[in-house]
């Protein structure tokens, strides 16, 4: 009998002639709790990222404090079950209330209290992480616990009511993304997001409150006692201990695993942000789509229950073998690619969803006790699940290309459904599972090899003997950076230039770095967020003004190849650079007394994860404090006339000079004499630049000087060259980009500016 059926009539009401149970009601309220704290969660990610840094050390310090503070909550969740008796549901209406408050009053509370980390130790940057989501988490982590209590005490199926309560809470959550990608972040921003999310808490609460009066706060002890079950399997049971372990394995392969197919999509898609808002959603589908199928499992003997669980994490194991060599030889066009990824996420994440409620109806009694247990048991996934993170997304990724680290997801997998075959004494030693057992080791031997050419798959260079194969590939815990045989680079997936500095056969828009003195009489002092191929950096040192570079780039993949390619493998040991791993933004705001004549951010697309920390306006004025006077921001606008148009309004005095934009303080004097005589003195490694006794050089320069004339006439879209003016006539009327609306980056994928 199910846990509605099981609820007593007392508590049903009509809603427009439609009977509506409390358990219905409690799955409504708990669906939209999880709607908004998925919402929370990834708002407050974002803020965060943009206060301490992008970097992998500070993404990895914010995921485990929110793991952190989960873990707590559930713990707290069950001790409050024990004490509140009926009172389950007014207890989730002051959850959703106490949430919605600090909801509302999280962005500035996070902007001011995160500021004080900016530059501060990793451990004091976990301190601070951890204090300013401690507080909404340990509540959305306490809500599990103590509605599995009331449940379980309800139904007497402790596994049906994680199962059926964790689905829903989980589907929230996965329609958040979805929701969160496709609307609300493209069209509200953070700020909106956020009281959206409030009024939803808000929404939650009152109903919880309704639901609360109509059931009375003793109506859950009256049917207590005649709905308490037996233990399902008590003649057989489970050692908590093991349950606990089990339980932390389970999280731990999961989170890895998500971990692992967020990295494929990423790349695949060329770092954009929906494409993880997407892959987030299928997964959570996936463990929801498991929750609730092992919720369903009640009526089944344990036994018949952990054999249909041995089995699918059996199917789970080869899948993750099975996924890379799969797509390999199906990834014909992009959306099959990203078909594939999603359908593997799914499949792995829902055979792992299966494990939570099992283990609670097998280790976990449906008595005063049940949410005490549950929190134990959904701490201990939170702590597998911040484990698997750190090794994954810290360790795993460093040292493992895409096919290792399936190797190495696979092989613990499978020893982990191996413990649970043997634990859960699932028939372990039976010959289907001897041979899934040999299969999924045979596919870990050939996956490497089944895998070869997946870069190619995943960046659509299908031919490996054509010039775009990829023939490099650099894997770091900061991404993954693919060179292929023309030079060309691709760093998660989107193009990020060539490795070139030659101005007559210009390739990738090196012109734009040696434009330097046509803005700044003497650019002595010079920052550059943002190494890339390095031939940027190459052509900046190389400046015959320039005495100082100092190159910020947050992936250290980058250096590593540029020493390796002709073009730019001076870089190393030029006294005049200086590298530094870091974030850009988190640098600027930890050294206010470094100042520049110019600063130059050469960045990705403006619609990429995270962009919009580069090109908001709030940055713009960072930036400015940095420039001394004279000064001038030079970065890429890739084209975004909304980009350009935030800043012109910034600095109505600059240009854009082909894709970028020059910003100043004050009016900039442009100075093609100067230009020209910096040109014909450069040198890189001592070779010149332009050599006017060479035909194809001097008519490379005739056209650079060119330029001229179409910049005294007024410039123009058309042109290489257009004042802010007619910037902000062709697209003044465009949103400025801002760290609250997130610029392009939820908006372009969706066709919008």
């Amino acid at each position: 009998m199910s846990e509605i059926t099981q609820i007593q009539p007392a508590v049903r009401t009509s809603a427009r002639g439609l009977p509506l149970t409390q358990a219905r009601r409690l799955a409504i309220l708990f669906f939209f709790s999880g709607f908004a704290a998925l919402l929370y969660q990834l708002v407050w990610q974002r803020s965060l990222f943009r206060i301490l840094g992008v970097n992998i050390e500070a993404v990895t310090v914010v995921v485990t404090a929110f793991m952190v503070g989960l873990g707590l909550g559930s713990l707290a969740g069950g001790v409050l079950s024990k004490r509140i008796g009926g009172r389950a549901v007014l207890l989730l209406a002051l959850i959703e209330t106490a949430t919605g408050v600090f909801g509302l009053f999280s962005l500035p509370v996070f902007d001011a209290a995160g500021s004080l980390a900016v530059g501060a130790p990793l451990a004091v940057t976990a301190l601070v992480a951890l204090a300013l989501v401690l507080v909404p988490t340990l509540l959305m982590g306490a809500t599990l616990p103590v509605l599995v209590a009331h449940a379980a005490r309800v139904s007497g199926l402790t596994g049906h009511a994680v199962g059926q309560l964790y689905f829903i809470n989980t589907i929230g959550a996965a329609a958040a993304c979805l929701a969160g990608a496709l609307a609300i972040f493209p069209f509200l921003g953070m700020t909106g997001s956020v009281w959206l999310a409030a009024a939803i808490n808000a929404g939650v609460a009152v109903f919880a409150l309704r639901l609360h009066r109509e059931g009375g706060p003793g109506a859950e002890a009256s049917v207590k006692i005649k709905h308490k079950a037996a233990h399902p399997d008590a003649a057989r049971p489970m050692r908590f201990g093991i349950i606990l372990a089990l339980g932390a394995m389970g999280g731990f392969v999961s989170l890895s695993h998500e971990i692992f197919f967020v990295r494929v999509m990423s790349f695949a898609s060329g770092g954009l942000a929906n494409a993880f808002a997407l892959t987030l959603g299928c997964f959570l589908v996936g463990i929801a789509s498991g929750s609730r199928a092992a919720g369903d499992m009640h009526a089944l003997a344990p036994a018949a229950q952990a054999r249909r669980i041995r089995d699918e994490l059996a199917l789970a194991v080869i899948a993750g073998f099975a996924f890379l060599p799969v797509l390999n030889w199906l990834g014909a066009s992009r959306p099959v690619v990203l078909g594939v990824t999603l359908a593997g996420a799914f499949v792995v994440a829902r055979a792992w969803g299966l494990l939570l409620p099992f283990l609670a109806e097998r280790g976990v009694a449906a008595d005063e006790d049940a949410g005490a247990g549950v929190s134990w048991l959904y701490a201990a996934n939170i702590a597998g699940s911040a484990c698997g993170g750190i090794l994954t997304g810290f360790i795993l990724m460093d040292a493992l290309g895409l096919a290792g680290i399936a190797q190495v997801l696979g092989l613990i997998s499978l020893a982990a459904a191996g413990v649970f075959a043997i634990a859960a004494r699932a028939g372990w030693r039976d010959a289907r599972m001897a041979c899934a057992g040999i299969f999924a080791l045979a596919a870990c031997a050939a996956l490497p090899g089944l895998s070869a050419g997946i870069y190619d798959r995943l960046l659509q260079r299908e031919d490996a003997a054509a010039a775009h194969a990829v023939t490099e590939v650099v894997e770091n815990r900061s991404g993954i950076i693919a060179v292929t045989a023309d030079g060309t680079l691709y760093g998660n997936g989107m193009y990020d230039g060539r490795f070139s500095t030659d101005l007559v056969n210009d390739t990738n828009g090196i012109l734009r770095p040696f434009a330097l003195s046509l803005f700044h009489a003497a650019p002595k002092r010079v920052l550059m967020i943002g190494l890339a191929s390095g031939s940027w950096a190459r052509v900046i040192a190389s400046h015959p003004q320039v005495e100082s570079l100092k190159v910020i780039e947050i992936n250290p993949g980058y250096a590593e190849l540029a020493f390796r390619h002709a073009p730019t493998a001076s870089l190393r040991g030029d006294p005049k650079i200086e590298f530094i791993d870091d974030d850009g933004r988190r640098w600027l705001r930890a050294h206010a007394e470094e100042k520049f004549d110019m600063i130059v951010v050469n960045t990705t697309y403006h619609y990429r994860a995270n962009s919009t920390n580069l090109l908001s306006a709030e940055f713009l004025r960072l930036v400015a404090e940095h420039l001394l006077p004279g000064g001038v921001h030079f970065y890429n606008s890739t084209m975004s006339a909304r980009v350009q148009a935030t800043g012109c309004a910034f600095a109505p005095d600059g240009l854009r000079f082909t894709n970028h934009m020059a910003l100043a303080g004050a009016p900039m004097p442009v100075d093609f004499a100067r230009w020209r005589a910096v040109l014909l003195d450069y040198r890189i490694d001592g070779a010149r630049v332009i050599d006017l006794s060479k035909p194809d050089h001097r008519e490379k320069f005739d056209e650079i000087m060119g330029l001229e004339a179409g910049w005294k006439s007024g410039g123009g879209l058309d042109g290489a060259m257009e004042p802010c003016g007619g910037v902000l006539k062709r697209a003044g009327g465009k949103r400025p980009v801002t760290d609250d609306n997130m610029g392009t980056e939820w908006r372009a994928p969706l066709g919008l500016e």
